[in-house]
């Protein structure tokens, strides 16, 4: 875990008009001043520290305005020079639309491009008929002038001269939260504006104009595909999605896992500002392929370590456009990972970051505030660690679960979502100085939800088969064995609440999970995993060394069956190699190649294909429930 800093001129700006501002009473050590938030340590003042974003995404959508012959783009950013790739996107012509770039580039000087449509975009370029219609859609991409890929960016136009800009979906629309009856779907617009979807022959139109449109359709059957299309202004798209079956229809369906998915290294699309956007339109493209039903991603997905939440957006705003045309059509359920870290950084001059902890006011600028804005996902998980025993108030003092926290079903599966990255204090030497949530650890409150949850589903007579799934592994193998769940096997590793360390060590409570999923549970098939950028499964079993050799007896958890760790942090992110560990005997399939897993569920059966979505090439197959 690191701090990625970008090769240009940083501006740092300390923080100021603070004083006053409310430090959470889970904190310690951390003050307000009259010149804004500090830290003080034997000694030596650090004071909060923000740096100048990279680009953000105001910037990227910036003000498109239309011109006599075509669009005219300002991005917000006087002194910007770069280059900007432009192309129509034919709606219709694929199921999965992408832009089809002309063979010219718009030059980016002082922020502001131009793009000629009429005289340029039309004759035997003009492959949506816009000259006809009196409208249509381009797409763009924003290139800075050091080759930075910044946006992918799409504005509707109408007119033939002169033009003018129409309200677009600038985003999406997604199929989220898919019931046997019902589906949420969400998409964003360029401006506020009435929206309408219909779905198979009923329409559902929103209220009022909004920018951010989040709309539940009810009334569905199960199992039933329905062509659904969501109209903005002249344009009218559409697509199509699928209802999940009655609980314990026992049907057969696919679905695939995968993580880390943040920006890797070899130039190109592999990083779109902040994201693996080539690896991710890959691993998407074969998903769709081979019909899977859902997709579950669990962190990781962007850069981030960020102190700016709008350049925050803008990372997720690229992960999203790259799952997007494949999205539209099955649900991506996301979680956390260390990487969603939106922070609060304290620095000493000269220094680029002594400690880091989750950025508040929680309820709108924490991490799993941010992410929870970016995405729409079940809110069935716990409220918070308000109320635990190591709770200093009785006030509101913790972050939230809502939407980073949760599990979902789909026929007889049940995936249950953990949030292993909760208040995450980035620099874990400091967090006994200054409080905060530890990389890798499972809270209180979570675990009692987790608990009640597994029992929950244990009795229910629908569900054959429960993932649990969080970011960081039980077992690290390979780039990760110094933290996660192991920490080189130190269990005095353990978070901070208001300057005094909870409990439970790292390894006491990777063990309390454990005997939930093993031994009070016969339903959990696996942990699914990320964290390390690599593939790999790990047998947890009778027999599989867990501990440390000096870890106390009566201390170690006994497992009394086998289930799989399978790690898949492999969605684009640079690699890690293997480590050796206590368990790796038990490790097979590791591979550094880009994965996608995919779950082939048939009644009380499991088989696994492992696939590299850049090759085609299969991995590796086995079965869960032999």
């Amino acid at each position: 875990m690191r701090l990625r800093f970008l090769s240009f001129i940083i501006l740092i700006i300390v923080s100021g008009n603070l004083l006053g501002q409310s430090v959470p009473k889970i904190h310690s050590n951390i003050k307000s001043t009259p010149d804004g938030l500090a830290v003080e340590r034997n000694g030596t003042l650090y004071t909060e520290t923000k740096f100048d974003p990279y680009f953000t995404l105001k910037e990227a959508r910036g003000k498109i305005k239309g011109t006599k012959e075509g669009l005219s783009f300002n991005f917000l950013r006087p002194g910007m020079s770069g280059k900007m790739y432009y192309g129509f996107i034919p709606q219709g012509d694929s199921k999965h639309p992408h832009p089809v770039y002309f063979k010219r580039t718009a030059k980016v000087e002082d922020g502001k491009t131009e793009v000629k449509i009429k005289g340029q975009l039309d004759g035997r370029y003009d492959m949506i008929k816009w000259a006809e219609k009196g409208y249509g859609t381009i797409g763009y991409r924003l290139v800075a002038d050091d080759g930075t890929m910044l946006y992918d960016g799409k504005v509707t136009f109408t007119g033939t001269g002169p033009f003018k800009v129409a309200p677009t979906i600038i985003e999406g629309p997604f199929v989220n939260q898919v019931t046997p009856e019902s589906v949420v779907i969400t998409y964003t617009t360029s401006e506020k504006v009435s929206t309408s979807i219909k779905v198979g022959e009923k329409l559902h139109e929103s209220k009022k104009g909004m920018v951010k449109h989040e709309m539940k359709i009810e009334g569905l059957e199960p199992a039933t595909s329905y062509s659904y299309s969501v109209n903005v202004g002249p344009l009218s798209d559409t697509y199509e999605l699928t209802t999940s079956p009655l609980p314990g229809a026992r049907t057969e369906f696919v679905f695939a896992y995968a993580s880390d998915s943040r920006a890797g290294n070899g130039g190109g699309e592999r990083d779109l500002h902040g994201a693996n956007f080539y690896i991710m339109k890959k691993i998407m493209a074969l998903s769709k392929l081979e019909g899977v039903q859902f997709f579950q991603f669990s962190g990781d997905l962007i850069n981030g370590y960020l102190t700016d939440k709008d350049e925050m957006n803008l990372q997720y705003a690229n992960w999203k456009r790259a799952i997007e045309p494949f999205a539209h059509y099955f649900p991506v359920y996301v979680s956390m990972g260390n990487h969603e870290a939106y922070w609060k950084l304290f620095t000493k001059e000269g220094e680029r970051g002594s400690f880091g902890v989750d950025s508040w006011p929680y309820e709108t600028e924490s991490s799993e505030a941010v992410f929870a804005d970016n995405f729409s996902l079940p809110e069935n998980g716990p409220e918070s660690e308000d109320g635990a025993s190591y709770d200093p108030t009785n006030k509101v003092d913790f972050p939230s679960y809502k939407e980073n926290v949760f599990y979902y079903t789909y026929d007889n599966v049940a995936v249950v979502v953990l949030n292993s990255d909760y208040w995450y204090a980035p620099t874990t030497q400091a967090i006994p100085f200054v409080s905060g949530g530890m990389h890798g650890y499972i809270m209180d409150q979570q675990l009692a939800w987790f608990e009640k949850t597994i029992s929950d589903l244990e009795n229910n007579e629908n569900i054959d088969h429960i993932f649990l799934t969080q970011h960081t592994p039980f077992f690290p193998n390979g780039g990760h064995v110094g933290d996660d769940m192991w920490y080189n096997g130190n269990n005095q590793r353990r978070p901070y609440v208001a300057g005094k360390p909870v409990s439970k060590g790292i390894i006491e409570r990777r063990d309390q999970l454990l005997d939930i999923i093993v031994n009070k549970s016969e339903k959990v098939r696996a942990i699914l995993t990320g964290d390390e950028h690599n593939y790999a499964r790990t047998e947890v079993g009778p027999k599989t060394p867990i501990h440390p050799e000096t870890f106390p007896g009566n201390m170690r958890v006994k497992l009394s069956r086998t289930i799989y760790q399978i790690n898949n942090g492999a969605a684009g992110a640079p690699y890690y190699a293997q480590e050796t560990t206590p368990w790796s005997d038990f490790v097979s399939g590791f591979t550094t190649q880009n994965a996608l897993v995919l779950f082939h569920v048939k009644g009380k059966d499991i088989q696994v294909r492992v696939m590299n979505p850049d090759t085609l090439e299969e991995i590796e197959t086995y079965s869960l429930t032999e």
